[in-house]
């Protein structure tokens, strides 16, 4: 019987899981996670107001569900206090590794440490209630708020500065975070891409959805509109950035100020350095850019600067070194062939990788199905052969992840933390309300 460790349980994960019990019959799966809490993105990165993709949990819960499938929370892997992938090797006939890309890219400006400058990500995880998250104040005091990148993150992060208080109470978002953003004064939000609008990475859905949030404004410069000559003939672009060009077209026309809060969506501007003000941020540098004609841009030499006392960077992510495990840093991903991990060039038995550890930080929850499948289908391919080489492989790992000083958090300790944010959302008279720290979630998951 072959027994397979996924770590990681976000969709990738899952989706291997899925895979793996669906081909083969006989296999058992454990899936491990850092966090006592099931889902990765779906539950700590799709925007609480979006309530349609956060119900893919419920397909993912099928999955951890399944009677050979099993969820071991609270299992760190290589690090610092973690199990060394060494170990956990010997503890399973295979380990395949979705632990997604964890660390944001820089800009590589002037100013970029300053005090509000942050990435999108670490916002993010603190209105998401992720247990690593600090509250660092990212609004209070601000005025004006420049995010940086023209893709769906910088959309999401754009749509919660702005959002209204009535319209998060209904949402799973800490009342931490809940009360700091409905007490916000922020005015007035710019979204700033380097390239044109036809260029822009977000979802016409995404897009859209500012222009209905209640009491905001948004503005788009039509002389920026028209610095991309894409944009001259939106008929000849493909689907998606046709109604993007077009969505934004209808936000060019000049009207009187109304009040409110206002969302600019800017073009054609490279950030170059974030100005101080007392010792934090206090405005951005952009140097305008032109089309260079090969689909990029290029400097012209001349600058804006746009007032702002916190600056979110939504500009990618990177995958991470692991440790014990080989990493390639020029892409941010483990070397592999069809998911099988390589070592030196060469194939190393029972080691695999899925999700954006495999390919880099590229598209939608459900790009991860056919990269997951692949991996499977490599790893099931090689089962006879580690079988028969590892015939040591005990019957259960959790055991020795206990005698390693480890306390998994079984499946009914996920299920004890969700009966406690149900309850936490009835004493504040909300829906399920997340917990947001360690001691809370555990003492939560202990309760089982």
């Amino acid at each position: 019987m072959l027994r397979v460790a996924v770590v990681g349980s976000g969709p990738s994960g899952c989706y291997i899981a899925q895979t793996l019990v669906q081909l083969d019959p006989e296999v058992r799966v454990d899936v491990l996670d850092r966090l006592p809490c099931p889902y990765g993105l779906v539950r700590y990165g799709v925007a609480p107001d979006h309530e349609k993709i956060k119900s893919l949990q419920g397909n993912l819960r099928t999955v951890l569900q399944h009677e050979r499938v099993r969820f071991l929370g609270g299992v760190r892997v290589a690090g610092p206090g973690g199990l060394s992938v060494a170990r956990l090797r010997s503890l399973y006939h295979a380990v395949v590794y979705c632990v997604g890309a964890a660390a944001d890219r820089h800009l590589g400006i002037p100013g970029e440490e300053l005090p509000g400058s942050w990435s999108a990500t670490e916002f993010v995880s603190w209105y998401s209630a992720h247990p690593d998250a600090v509250d660092a104040g990212f609004v209070r005091g601000v005025r004006s708020a420049v995010v940086i990148g023209v893709g769906n993150v910088a959309v999401d992060v754009t749509r919660m500065l702005v959002r209204g208080a009535g319209e998060l109470r209904p949402t799973d978002m800490p009342q931490a975070a809940l009360d700091t953003l409905a007490a916000s004064g922020i005015a007035e939000v710019h979204m700033v891409g380097r390239r044109g609008p036809s260029q822009a990475r977000f979802t016409t859905k995404e897009l859209r959805e500012l222009g209905g949030l209640p009491g905001t404004e948004v503005v788009v410069d039509p002389a920026e509109l028209s610095l991309d000559p894409a944009c001259a003939d939106a008929a000849a672009l493909p689907a998606v950035q046709r109604r993007n060009v077009e969505a934004m077209r209808g936000w060019t026309a000049v009207a009187p100020p109304r009040p409110g809060r206002r969302i600019r969506l800017r073009f054609f501007l490279r950030p170059v350095e974030m100005l101080a003000d007392d010792g934090r941020v206090g405005g951005v540098r952009f140097e305008r850019t032109a089309p260079d004609g090969q689909g990029g841009v290029t400097g012209t030499g001349r600058y804006e600067d746009v007032p702002a006392q916190l600056v979110l960077r939504s500009v990618g992510y990177r995958g991470v070194p692991l440790e014990g495990l080989p990493f390639d840093p020029g892409n941010g991903t483990v070397p592999h062939r069809e998911g099988r991990v390589l070592r030196d060039g060469v194939t190393s038995p029972g080691e695999y990788v899925a999700g954006w550890i495999k390919r880099g930080p590229t598209g939608v929850i459900g790009t991860n199905r056919p990269c997951a499948k692949e991996t499977a289908t490599s790893l099931l391919a090689d089962a006879p052969a580690l079988a028969l080489a590892r015939t040591d492989v005990p019957r259960d790992a959790l055991p020795a992840l206990r005698a390693a000083g480890l306390e998994p958090v079984p499946w009914a300790g996920w299920q004890a933390i969700e009966r406690a944010e149900a309850e936490l959302g009835a004493r504040l008279g909300r829906g399920v309300v997340k917990l947001a720290d360690w001691d809370t979630l555990m003492g939560a998951a202990r309760t089982a």
